[in-house]
C-alpha cells in the first residue's frame, strides 16, 4: 500500500473532501428560543433537500465536511457539532436530524461576527479533511458589536483563502445586507443573501447551501 508519511493512500483519500463548510449560527441576546428553533429545523430541512443533495453530488468527491458552531460575544463560541462528512443519502439523514435536535449551548451575549470568524479559522487549521474549497457561512440579525471590527478577521480569513459568505435576517435591521456585504463578506466567490424574517430563514438557508456547495464555475482568461 502506498503511504504518504504515515497516512495510507486509502485513509488520504477517505478524508478527501469538496469543501468543508462552518455553520456559524446566531445564538445572541437578540435571537430568541423560538427564532433559535427556526433557525434550527430550517437548516435540518434545507439540508435533506433534493437540490442541496444535487450540489453535493455535482462534486468530485460527491462529499463535503460540515462543522457548526453557535455564536455570541467574544468569549462565546460552542462547537456544537465537530468536523462531520455527508454525502450518501443516510450521512446527510444523520446530521440532519443531530442539528434539528441540538439545544442552544452558547450563553445570551452580544454579537461578536469577529470572534466567530476567528474560531473558524482555527477550526479550519485544525479539519482533519482536506479540500480546496474552504466557506464559513455567517447567518445573523445584527452588527459586530463585541470585540474588533468584523472587517479586520474576514481580511484575516480572506488571506488564508477561506471564503466568508452571509445570511443577513433583517427583522430588526432592514439594511442588515448592506452590512454583511462591506464588512462580513469576502473571498473568491463570496455572497450574502438576506432573509426578510426568521419564518423565511429555511428558504433562504436552503438557496445559500445550494450556491455554496455548487462547484464553482470555471472562469477562463480569453485573450
Amino acid at each position: 500500500m502506498v503511504t504518504t508519511g504515515n497516512m495510507s493512500a486509502t485513509h488520504a483519500e477517505g478524508l478527501a473532501v469538496d469543501m468543508e463548510l462552518i455553520l456559524a449560527v446566531d445564538c445572541s441576546y437578540s435571537v430568541s428560543d423560538a427564532e433559535y428553533q427556526l433557525q434550527m429545523n430550517g437548516l435540518a430541512r434545507a439540508l435533506r433537500s433534493p437540490a442541496v443533495n444535487v450540489a453535493i453530488q455535482a462534486g468530485h468527491y460527491k462529499k463535503i465536511s460540515i462543522a457548526l458552531i453557535q455564536w455570541s460575544g467574544t468569549n462565546n463560541q460552542i462547537v456544537s457539532i465537530p468536523w462531520t462528512a455527508i454525502g450518501s443519502p443516510s450521512s446527510v439523514t444523520n446530521l440532519s436530524e443531530r442539528i434539528r435536535r441540538l439545544p442552544r449551548h452558547v450563553a445570551l451575549g452580544p454579537t461578536s461576527i469577529s470572534a466567530v470568524i476567528a474560531k473558524s479559522l482555527h477550526m479550519f487549521s485544525n479539519s482533519p479533511y482536506r479540500s480546496y474549497r474552504k466557506v464559513l457561512d455567517i447567518s445573523g440579525d445584527g452588527r459586530n458589536n463585541d470585540g474588533v471590527p468584523a472587517h479586520f478577521l474576514r481580511d484575516v480569513a480572506i488571506k488564508k483563502g477561506v471564503t466568508v459568505n452571509g445570511l443577513a435576517i433583517i427583522n430588526e435591521t432592514p439594511t442588515l445586507h448592506h452590512y454583511f456585504r462591506n464588512a462580513v463578506i469576502g473571498g473568491q466567490g463570496s455572497f450574502v443573501i438576506k432573509a426578510n424574517s426568521y419564518e423565511a430563514y429555511e428558504y433562504a438557508i436552503q438557496k445559500k447551501l445550494v450556491r455554496e456547495i455548487a462547484p464553482l464555475p470555471i472562469v477562463q482568461n480569453t485573450f
